[in-house]
């Protein structure tokens, strides 16, 4: 079975439903996994989503902040939403595919503006959601899975615009990269996009205080697929869907997209 799945942060699923709309038509992603949607789950506007074919959802909300979602063409299931940390975040829902291929859809918190968790009580918070996945993982070590997300750390020198201006900046400092190694070392989780795009810069956010995003292209690399390694050799083609950056109305992030064989 053959399958294309694309995560995205949506920052807001009702403010930006016209372009999620729009991915879902031009793009047509068997499985989308949205971050950061600010919705409670029942007003996730579903109407739309189900008209294109995306039938089965699993999700848990927030009202204003947080919030995660997974769009399926393939009949799914839930199976687990964690509350990593004990934020009382909706930052993590999973859901099974008829396949059974199990999907973790995460929001790592992004950790304020200062790296250190002493003056910064979101860096800290940061941390500790990445110590809970590696135990998590540690204890019950992930087959047959896929994890996505916004795990808001570019871990290699070529997922950011300049590694040396921004290692003391949150989401590529040197304790960042090594808790986010840890998580993926936990679930032997192997990086498919790097697999697959091994060479080159490659970002999937640009922030919205830079107007001229695309000509500076000063991004990051926070979105990431990450696979079990007894599926990961059927992952191809990997890519960031670049110019969805710059729609009318855009989030600050892209989709990234690969497919899966299994």
């Amino acid at each position: 079975m053959s399958f294309t799945l694309a995560t995205w942060n949506i920052n807001s699923v009702r403010l930006r439903e016209e372009i999620v709309l729009r991915l879902m038509r031009e793009e047509a992603p068997d499985v989308l996994c949205l971050q950061e949607c600010k919705s409670p789950v029942d007003k996730i506007p579903m109407e739309g989503f189900q008209a294109l074919g995306y039938t089965h959802m699993v999700a848990r909300g927030q009202k204003g902040y947080n919030g995660v979602a997974i769009f399926s063409k393939i009949p799914m299931e839930e199976t687990a939403a964690y509350d990593y940390a004990d934020l009382g975040h909706a930052r993590h829902i999973a859901g099974k595919l008829a396949n059974g291929v199990t999907i973790h859809n995460f929001y790592v918190p992004a950790g304020g503006d200062k790296p250190d968790q002493e003056i910064n009580e979101k860096f800290g918070q940061k941390l500790d959601y990445l110590r809970d996945m590696q135990a998590g993982f540690e204890v019950d070590k992930p087959v047959r899975a896929i994890l996505v997300g916004d795990l808001n750390i570019a871990p290699l020198e070529n997922d950011v615009w300049d590694h040396k201006k921004l290692l003391k900046v949150v989401s590529h400092t040197p304790v960042e990269v090594a808790a986010l190694a840890a998580v993926q070392a936990a679930g032997d989780w192997v990086d498919v996009t790097r697999a697959d795009v091994p060479e080159g810069k490659l970002y999937s956010w640009w922030s919205y205080r830079s107007p001229d995003w695309e000509t500076a292209d000063k991004g990051r690399r926070l979105d990431h697929v990450w696979a079990t390694p007894d599926i990961a050799g059927s992952a191809s083609g990997s890519r960031v869907v670049r110019d969805v950056r710059g729609w009318e109305k855009p989030s600050d992030h892209a989709p990234v997209f690969a497919t899966f064989d299994v």
